[in-house]
C-alpha cells in the first residue's frame, strides 16, 4: 500500500495545486484514478502573516507543529510542506516533529543538478529570497544562485500577496516577472526557481526567459514517489 502523504499548508493556491499534482500524476504510477491516501491542514494564513510580520519564526514553527501533530493523529506517514517561505521555521520543527518531513528546496536543488544548470535565479516572497532556505541547499549541490534586486523582490512580493494567492492572474504580473527573470537571464542564469507554491499559476516554461524548476509540482512529485516508493 502507497504512504499516507501529510500536506502542511500555509496559503491556499499552492497548497491546493501541490494536491492536485499529487492527485492527477498518480493515475501515472498507481492507475486510473488512483492516488495514495492524502490529508492536508492548514491553519488561517493570516496567523502565519502575523507572525512572519514580526520576524516570529519560533512562532511560525508552532504552526507548522500543531499542524505536524494532527495529520500524525490521523495516520500520515510523512510531511511535506508546499510552501516555500514557512520552510526557514522548519529547523525549529524537526527535532520535535512526530514525523520526517521532505524538504522543498533540497527537492528542487536535486532537481536542478540532476538537469545540469549551474546558476539558479531565485524567486519568491521577499521573506524567502532573503533568507538561506535555497542558498544552503543549492550551495550544497554546488550550484550558484542569484537573488532578485532590493525593487525586484517588493514587485515579487506584491504579486504574490496582493494577486497570486488570492488566483489572481494578470498580464501586468506576466510582464514583470518576464522581465525580472530576462535579467536574471542575462547575468548568467540557467534556470529559475519558481520559489513560491503561487508562481506556477502564473510562469512556466512557455512564458519564462529561462527553465523553471517548479517548486509546487517537484515536491508533489517527490512526495509521490515516496509514498509510492517509485
Amino acid at each position: 500500500m502507497p504512504q499516507h502523504i501529510g500536506i502542511v499548508a500555509c496559503s491556499a493556491e499552492g497548497a491546493a495545486l501541490c494536491y492536485r499534482t499529487i492527485c492527477v500524476e498518480g493515475a501515472k504510477l498507481l492507475g486510473e484514478h488512483a492516488h495514495p491516501e492524502i490529508s492536508l491542514h492548514t491553519y488561517s494564513l493570516a496567523e502565519y502573516m502575523q507572525c512572519i510580520y514580526r520576524d516570529d519564526w519560533q512562532g511560525v514553527a508552532e504552526l507548522m507543529l500543531a499542524s505536524a501533530n494532527k495529520l500524525a493523529g490521523i495516520g500520515a506517514d510523512f510531511l511535506i510542506c508546499p510552501d516555500n517561505t514557512i520552510h526557514q521555521s522548519l529547523p525549529f520543527v524537526q527535532s520535535r516533529s512526530p514525523l520526517p518531513w521532505l524538504h522543498i528546496a533540497e527537492v528542487v536543488a536535486m532537481e536542478a543538478s540532476a538537469r545540469g544548470f549551474q546558476r539558479i535565479g531565485l524567486t519568491g516572497t521577499r521573506y524567502l529570497v532573503e533568507s538561506e532556505v535555497y542558498p544552503e541547499k543549492l550551495s550544497a549541490h554546488g550550484l550558484e544562485y542569484t537573488r532578485p534586486s532590493a525593487m525586484e523582490r517588493e514587485t515579487i512580493n506584491r504579486i504574490i500577496f496582493n494577486e497570486l494567492v488570492y488566483g489572481i492572474i494578470t498580464p501586468e504580473a506576466l510582464a514583470d516577472f518576464q522581465r525580472i527573470i530576462g535579467r536574471m537571464k542575462a547575468e548568467g542564469c540557467d534556470a529559475v526557481v519558481l520559489g513560491c507554491t503561487e508562481i506556477p499559476l502564473l510562469m512556466n516554461d512557455t512564458n519564462s526567459p529561462l527553465p523553471t524548476l517548479d517548486s509546487t509540482r517537484l515536491l508533489a512529485r517527490a512526495a509521490l514517489h515516496r509514498a509510492t516508493r517509485l
